[in-house]
């Protein structure tokens, strides 16, 4: 495979995932509204600035290139606010993963990479979760990943499209040269939001700290954002080399409480950062953790800079110097 289509490939993740891919001899093509995204995230890649939403431009980007694979990122991804405009979620999320996937099946690209989310689980019966917990979403971010799994599942037998779906938890971090990192507008991730605390002498709101917890705040899994991105590669590689199509959870197998994220940020940082206890969000369960073993056996995949003070550096390094 030579040349891979990455929708969204100018925000936080798939940025990543484009660098990786470029690093490993791929060629890539970016696509981005940037309507979350930033241009100067593109370094090596040709950027089309196309919504997913407009048919006749993904056409003609499919006509431009000879395109081997896609990679999907674009999406809406705030549970909160997919829980007060759902509508919004499912137009979008949905209707621009069927317009793609369309489009794809009429140049007779069958390679897709989703990037899907643990949200699909839902609450946890059983932590940590693997691949076989039952899907119960419960928010509409987290349904419409789930909506595209089983779609996925279904255009594969019929129409013989090839697929990985990886379901990872919580993305953090930033790149180890400080080149990319997470730049949202607001900021609703918990990391972003302390580091900015920590830098510029605000409050971070804690929402709630009477969750079934050891210290009662929310317990959740997260692993640094190349981690993910190597580990799309690999699922690409994989996907080329088997033709088959599976699902994969993305995580270290070890949670960290929002108490502990504060903590560490405090001592990595050296600064003081306040905390403001605010009302549950809704559509947060209390905790999530991956269990990532079958990506580690099927993939050859596992995490290497996911340790919790690895990524607090690296998004503390961006955070001092943001190009954007």
């Amino acid at each position: 495979m030579n040349t891979c289509l990455v929708t969204g490939g100018a925000g936080y993740i798939g940025s990543h995932a484009v660098a990786e891919l470029n690093r490993r001899g791929f060629r890539t093509i970016v696509i981005d509204n940037l309507s979350e995204g930033h241009r100067e995230a593109v370094f090596d890649s040709p950027l089309e600035v196309v919504d997913l939403s407009d048919e006749r431009e993904l056409e003609r980007v499919f006509d431009s290139y000879q395109i081997d694979g896609v990679m999907h990122f674009a999406s809406l991804c705030y549970v909160g606010e997919s829980m007060t405009d759902p509508r919004k979620y499912f137009e979008q999320n949905l209707g621009n993963a069927l317009t793609l996937l369309r489009v794809m099946l009429r140049h007779g690209v069958v390679n897709f990479i989703l990037s899907s989310t643990c949200a699909t689980y839902g609450n946890p019966l059983r932590v940590p979760i693997d691949e076989s917990h039952p899907q119960d979403p419960v928010s509409p971010y987290g349904e419409t990943k789930y909506f595209i799994e089983r779609i996925l599942k279904h255009y594969s037998r019929a129409y013989g499209l090839r697929f990985v779906a990886l379901r990872y938890f919580n993305a953090a971090g930033a790149s180890r040269d400080s080149r990319l990192g997470e730049s949202h507008d607001p900021e609703t991730h918990l990391i972003p939001r302390v580091l900015q605390a920590a830098k510029g002498g605000g409050a971070v709101d804690v929402y709630g700290d009477d969750y079934p917890t050891p210290d009662g705040s929310c317990i959740r899994d997260y692993i640094h954002v190349e981690d993910l991105a190597s580990a799309h590669v690999a699922a690409l590689e994989w996907l080329e080399r088997t033709g088959r199509s599976d699902f994969f959870n993305l995580g270290t197998g070890h949670g960290y409480s929002v108490k502990e994220v504060i903590e560490t940020a405090k001592r990595i940082t050296g600064c003081p950062i306040q905390v403001r206890l605010a009302d549950r969000r809704a559509g947060d369960p209390p905790e999530l953790v991956a269990d990532a073993r079958k990506a580690q056996d099927t993939l050859g995949w596992k995490a290497q800079y996911s340790d919790l003070d690895t990524i607090i550096q690296t998004a503390w390094q961006w955070e001092l110097q943001r190009r954007y």
